[in-house]
């Protein structure tokens, strides 16, 4: 019986179980883990890349759009076109602020608020354009009169083609550089 414990003894030192040292799985696990995580950051890494490579597209209505026949509208402000393309069509009896006093029209009308871009309302018992924001107003003929916008809200080239309205938000007329008189930035009726 001595034998056997002393035989037994002899093969527990030659292997001894040691549960701090790592065994081949365990490295070869370790390995394992530790390449898949850079393969993975080096394949995110590559992504963002080839992402960096294709431009950012904006999906925006046409600039120039046909906005059916003149006399469909009548005297006022139409908002059919503010949500879609950003203007509002304005007939008139006159444009005194061009040089068209006396001369019934049309003009249209960019949406964009000329003191930091928000987008005005259209105020119809006060008859005036009021921009939610930071409170400028703007006249129905698109000169500002009220707040902190600096200038008055551009307007678009509009003419008739084919029997109708059509605004090419392209070519914008400023007040400021006395471009309203221009022959496109008010269509008469």
């Amino acid at each position: 019986m001595a034998t056997s414990e002393a035989s037994q003894q002899a093969i527990s030192n030659q292997n001894p179980a040691r549960t701090g040292d790592p065994t081949r799985r365990g490295v070869v696990g370790s390995l394992l883990a530790g390449w898949s995580l850079f393969l993975l950051g080096a394949g995110a890494g590559l992504l963002g890349c080839v992402r960096f490579l294709f431009p950012n597209l904006l999906y925006e209505p046409p600039a120039t759009f046909k906005a059916g026949k003149k006399e469909v509208y009548g005297l006022g402000v139409d908002e059919t076109y503010k949500a879609s393309n950003g203007t509002w069509l304005v007939r008139t009896e006159s444009d005194p602020l061009s040089d068209r006093e006396g001369i019934s029209g049309m003009y249209a009308l960019s949406t964009t608020c000329t003191h930091l871009g928000c987008i005005p309302n259209w105020q119809a018992a006060d008859a005036k354009f009021k921009c939610p924001c930071h409170g400028s107003g703007f006249r129905t003929s698109g000169m500002n009169f009220e707040g902190p916008a600096p200038r008055p809200l551009e307007r678009w080239r509009i003419v008739e083609q084919d029997g109708e309205i059509l605004v090419d938000k392209n070519q914008k007329y400023q007040w400021e550089k006395g471009q309203w008189i221009a022959p496109e930035a008010f269509l008469p009726v």
